[in-house]
């Protein structure tokens, strides 16, 4: 059933999006505006920016998204030379405006505004060090411990606790002690600095404008802003972007654990990660999910938008007609007003309608991203009998997902996902479908092109790279011996 969010019954939630601009000839507001629409996708709980006109910072966010956040008068008034932004989804910490992000305060002399993209994993060890640097910041910390709770919050003040000579020392002291998946924007009145994990779990890079740089979750983003792509940031890297140019620092040892989820679902399509094109790795996956998983069918139909690449390649590969049954509504995205039991019951329909003429009499094959609990598949299945469809063949473009992620993607506890002590079959009657097929685990990772040795996996194998925090650690192994 749907919860706040309508934009979604029960589908994966993403995690953030970062956006950093140094071009003291430009509207870096307006630049930062436009990456923000680019990784709206990747979040849409709030939205802020920080603008430096290298006096002073000014910090504007707000629940909502971007186009609800910023107005015109609002980014003319944001004038600067460089700027930080952040899209944001609640992976730790309420999703209340306290928590909005960039954050802000003064570090070592300078104002600091700083935004992340990830999950930190060692938030107790980290808290037990600002304690002892700065034990009544530590007191302050608990006392608001209700109204601002994020990760964000303890990074920043850790960056202003520690001793060191300016953030950029500090930094380098600060970031190796994190743990868990990180990407960082980050700015003092005159200087941006981009920061990544040395798992490079979630992806970060850098682009050139033809007189500033950008760094950015995606290079969509980059597309947007008329920024030519440079490179990823590398992991365990700090990149420093000042008037005389970019200093590089590498803080940790590489060890790349590419989250493989971001090129199932959470990337956006006309994105490249690792030198790959996601939108060409989802068709990949459907070539081979039609390879492992045939059915005999009259229609390939995506769910929309995330299947659609995927949907494409089971189709040229099985040679099955391909075809749009399912109509998206765009306009519906998450609601901070609780919706009504009326609301509840229209369910999937608040988002998806069946062309009915597409449909009817026909054998489909539906071809969708991921299942996590199993509701939206259900709800999905019912709506297209309803709409005359004879037979229903769900296919996923991912393998069962078997476990939480610990690195800033929402897939609640392993209580609460459909696939853990269910086999295919159970799943394929508990939504209703005729049959069920999901591409395996070898079969997505050959897809991605990027050896297996540098992909996180852990949420269909449950091999975490990284270590996670103890009382998760021991959750999940009283839910494995249930």
């Amino acid at each position: 059933m749907l919860g706040n969010d309508l934009s979604d019954l029960d589908g994966p939630k993403e995690e953030c999006g970062v956006f950093g601009v140094f071009a003291p000839e430009e509207d870096v507001a307006q630049l930062t505006y436009f990456g923000l629409f680019a990784l709206q996708h990747r979040g849409q709980e709030s939205a802020g920016m920080a603008v430096s006109n290298r006096q002073r910072i000014m910090v504007f966010k707000d629940m909502g998204l971007v186009s609800q956040v910023f107005d015109q008068a609002t980014l003319k008034s944001l004038q600067g030379e460089l700027a930080i932004g952040h899209t944001r989804y609640a992976t730790t910490g309420a999703s209340i405006w306290q928590n909005a992000q960039p954050t802000f305060r003064s570090a070592h002399g300078k104002g600091l505004a700083l935004a992340h993209n990830g999950n930190i994993t060692n938030s107790h060890e980290l808290e037990q060090w600002l304690a002892e640097l700065a034990p009544s910041e530590q007191h302050e910390s608990k006392d608001r411990a209700m109204d601002s709770t994020n990760d964000t919050t303890l990074i920043s003040a850790l960056m202003a606790s520690v001793p060191g000579r300016g953030i950029e020392d500090v930094a380098q002291k600060v970031l190796p002690r994190l743990k868990g998946a990180f990407c960082l924007t980050f700015m003092t009145e005159n200087t941006l600095y981009a920061a990544r994990d040395p798992q490079g779990v979630r992806p970060l890079v850098l682009g050139r404008l033809s007189n500033g740089w950008v760094v950015a979750s995606e290079t969509a983003a980059l597309d947007l802003v008329g920024a030519s792509f440079i490179r990823e940031v590398d992991p365990g890297e700090m990149l420093v972007i000042d008037e005389g140019g970019i200093r590089s620092h590498h803080f940790a040892e590489p060890k790349p654990k590419g989250c493989i989820f971001e090129y199932v679902y959470v990337a956006r399509p006309d994105t490249t990660i690792a030198g790959q094109s996601v939108n060409a790795v989802r068709i990949r996956v459907g070539e081979q999910l039609a390879r492992e998983c045939p059915a005999d069918a009259d229609l390939v139909m995506p769910v929309p938008q995330s299947g659609i690449p995927s949907a494409v390649g089971f189709a040229r590969e099985s040679g099955i007609t391909y075809g749009q049954g399912l109509v998206k509504n765009n306009y519906v995205g998450r609601t901070f007003i609780e919706p009504s039991q009326t609301i509840r019951q229209l369910g999937i329909r608040l988002k998806l309608n069946p062309l009915r003429e597409e449909i009817a009499g026909k054998r489909l094959v539906v071809v969708d991203d991921s299942i996590v609990r199993g509701n939206t598949q259900r709800a999905l299945v019912r709506m297209l009998r309803e709409a005359g469809a004879k037979e229903v063949h769900v296919r996923i473009s991912s393998p069962p997902v078997e476990w939480p992620c610990f690195y800033g993607i929402d897939f609640s506890t392993r209580a609460e996902l459909i696939a853990p002590g269910l086999s295919v079959d159970d799943i394929r009657r508990s939504i209703g479908a005729d049959s069920l097929g999901f591409v395996s685990l070898e079969g997505l990772t050959a897809a991605t092109q990027v050896p297996a040795d540098n992909l996180c996996r852990a949420c269909f194998d449950g091999n975490y790279p990284i270590a996670i925090p103890p009382a998760q650690a021991e959750l999940l192994q009283l839910e494995e011996q249930k």
